[in-house]
């Protein structure tokens, strides 16, 4: 008894180790124990303290070797002494802690853990790691979407870690992560074996808008719709359907991403070798519409062999309509080759070559000049769209629809539905166009009859009615249909005295020389003034003789004499008197000497300036003289046909006409 209540040296020892070993130990940790016994429903260990720990047997169920005393196991060590005096141990955590460590060790080295799908929840399954619970998200089920699930519950299979993280308690695993790489090592296996080229026998596994995969025995390849047929194909289902066995080769292999693609077509021969051979340009084709678009229609001309007929070329006369108006699918069709271009497998085609060209009919029954009548089916701010026809229209510009009103002017005079009548003035049928005139029904009054005009021309004479009477001169009226002009105040007489506007009335008729003609602006300028002067200019040339003695009053007394009485006078006092007073002062020569050209064989006196005239040079102004022309009053008595022979034989090109030499000369005659 006394042995027992003072313990020995070696009993103190024994204390002191048990004590530090406690110290050592720490809560939360996994300690290896010894089984003792098993009684009831718990399993005794020791741990090295001074009291037994408890583990309830349950806890060993899932284990293949139960427990038996002897046995070190693995215990997780949650106190170290409860309000009892006893460790808390746990079995299931220390199997769990070992199970985390295992995990972090296989997510660190990227290795697969087995687990097994154990049930569903929100957003994908859970999975048993062995005592860890792991979410799987429906997405990494498989690598295709599952619809079934029910075959993988409960099954041991390996899955790839995604996440993890221990203090959340949180993994993420992943089957498909497994089966894409066991797919790769298998596909990567399949393609070695293949090269483009190949010939091979697969199963239309599914069917897309753009084509069909085609399983060709653990790696599927994809059959695209342009290479099932080399006829056009709307949809994939109509060459392939799924499950059936198709015959494919192998087009090309993208080594990097170990895509595959299929082709039938290849098996066959291309239809377009030798294309230009069987389609040349300009024949003539039967075929049928497959397909209309907005900008044309697809025909089929053989197995394979398609060509476009753009809207353009489908009608001769119907423009910007719909292709699908004028053709329907199925319809066949006559067509002509427009051209061919192998390299880009592209045929042009042209339906309305095939038909009469309405343009060349209309060429042929109204040639460029002749009349045709038609109804004003469109009025713009450019011009009159004229229906020549069902299918035919042609167009007066606001320029041709009158001589003497301007375009504006004439159009208004004009409504939709009217009929009128034009001339053709242009047909041009690669433009598809047809140019008509109105005005030109009559002849331009401001051209020559041999211009088609009615005859009015530079340095004619033409009677005019006075119609209205300014400070600065008269306008007048002439010609058929009737011109207007204006003649400016000093262009009223020759005598300044006479040049009056006051002189004249409203309705008069009078006598006056156009001087020039700009057709560009259609204006006509007229002169009374230089009308007297060639009058008088004329009577020299006529009836003038130095030899005979005679006057410049007496000659012009002549000359009146013998001119019509007819002739209108203004409201005015008689012009023949105070003309006559000037001319007698004005110089003229021996009208006589002149031979049939106009000319002298030398100066009748002094020469006249004749460089005064516009356009005239010194050097102009020798040849003149050489040629014979050395006055004023010669170059004013020239006639047409000797002012066309002396612009010939200097080679003055129309000069003098231009510049009116006439009327200068006469001018210069004037102011002597």
């Amino acid at each position: 008894m006394t042995e027992k209540m003072n313990p020995s040296t070696d009993d103190f020892a024994a204390m002191f180790e048990s004590s530090a070993a406690a110290g050592a130990m720490q809560e939360g940790q996994v300690i290896p124990a010894t089984v003792i016994r098993i009684e009831n429903e718990n399993v005794l260990v020791d741990i090295g303290l001074k009291t037994e720990g408890r583990i309830p047997t349950k806890e060993f169920a899932l284990e293949d070797d139960q427990p038996k005393p002897g046995d070190i196991i693995d215990v997780y060590l949650d106190r170290i002494e409860n309000a009892l005096g006893d460790a808390v141990l746990s079995r299931d955590k220390a199997r769990r802690e070992e199970r985390w460590i295992k995990l972090e060790r296989s997510f660190a080295k990227e290795e697969p853990v087995k687990g097994a799908i154990s049930g569903r929840v929100k957003g994908g399954f859970t999975v048993d790691l062995g005592g860890v619970n792991a979410f799987l998200p429906g997405s990494q089920v498989d690598i295709r979407p599952v619809r079934d699930v029910g075959p993988l519950m409960g099954e041991i299979q390996p899955f790839a870690i995604l996440k993890l993280d221990r203090t959340r308690g949180n993994i993420v695993v992943s089957r498909r992560a497994i089966l894409e790489e066991s797919r790769a090592e298998q596909r990567a296996e399949i393609v070695s074996d293949m090269k483009e080229g190949d010939v091979r026998k697969g199963i239309v596994k599914n069917i897309t808008d753009y084509g069909a995969f085609v399983d060709l025995g653990g790696i599927d390849g994809l059959l695209h719709v342009t290479d099932m047929s080399w006829k056009r194909i709307n949809h994939p289902s109509q060459v392939v359907e799924v499950g059936q066995e198709v015959e494919v080769q192998i087009v090309k292999i993208n080594p990097d991403t170990q895509r595959i693609s299929l082709g039938m077509k290849q098996l066959g021969s291309d239809p377009w070798d030798g294309i230009d051979s069987r389609y040349p340009v300009g024949a003539r084709l039967k075929g049928q519409v497959t397909n209309i678009t907005d900008y044309g229609a697809f025909v089929e001309l053989e197995d394979g062999v398609e060509g476009l007929i753009h809207v353009s070329e489908m009608s001769w006369t119907k423009k910007n309509v719909h292709p699908g108006k004028i053709l329907s699918t199925t319809q066949e069709v006559d067509v002509e080759v427009l051209d061919v271009d192998s390299d880009k497998r592209r045929i042009s085609l042209g339906l309305k070559q095939t038909m009469d060209n309405p343009w060349n009919a209309f060429v042929a029954d109204h040639p460029v000049g002749s009349e045709i009548e038609g109804e004003v089916r469109g009025i713009t701010e450019f011009g009159l769209f004229v229906g020549l026809g069902p299918d035919l229209d042609g167009m007066v510009h606001i320029n041709d629809i009158a001589w003497d009103k301007s375009g504006e002017q004439a159009i208004e005079g004009f409504n939709k539905g009217d009929m009128v009548k034009a001339k053709v003035l242009d047909v041009d049928i690669d433009k598809e166009r047809i140019s008509l005139g109105i005005k030109q029904l009559s002849g331009d009054p401001i051209s020559a009859p041999a211009d088609g005009g009615t005859g009015v021309k530079r340095g004619s004479i033409v009677t005019c009615t006075v119609t209205e009477i300014t400070s600065g001169g008269i306008e007048v009226e002439f010609g058929s249909p009737a011109m207007k002009s204006f003649i400016r105040r000093s262009d009223l007489s020759r005598d300044r005295a006479d040049q009056r506007p006051e002189r004249f009335a409203v309705g008069d008729k009078v006598d006056a020389k156009i001087l020039t003609i700009d057709r560009g602006s259609r204006r006509v300028t007229l002169s009374i003034k230089a009308l007297e002067i060639a009058e008088e200019a004329d009577a020299v040339a006529q009836y003038g003789s130095a030899d005979a003695g005679a006057s410049l009053g007496d000659i012009l007394g002549a000359a009146l004499a013998s001119s019509s009485a007819g002739k209108a006078e203004p409201k005015a006092e008689p012009k023949a008197e105070p003309k006559a007073k000037k001319a007698a002062s004005a110089p003229a020569g021996d009208a006589a000497s002149l031979d049939e050209r106009g000319r002298l064989a030398a100066p009748q006196g002094d020469a006249d300036d004749l460089k005064q005239i516009k356009g005239v040079g010194p050097a102009f102004e020798k040849k003149l003289h050489e040629a014979g022309i050395f006055h004023f009053w010669q170059v004013a008595a020239l006639n047409e046909a000797q002012i066309n022979e002396l612009e010939e034989e200097l080679s003055f090109q129309g000069r003098m006409e231009r510049d009116d030499w006439k009327g200068q000369a006469e001018a210069f005659m004037n102011e002597a």
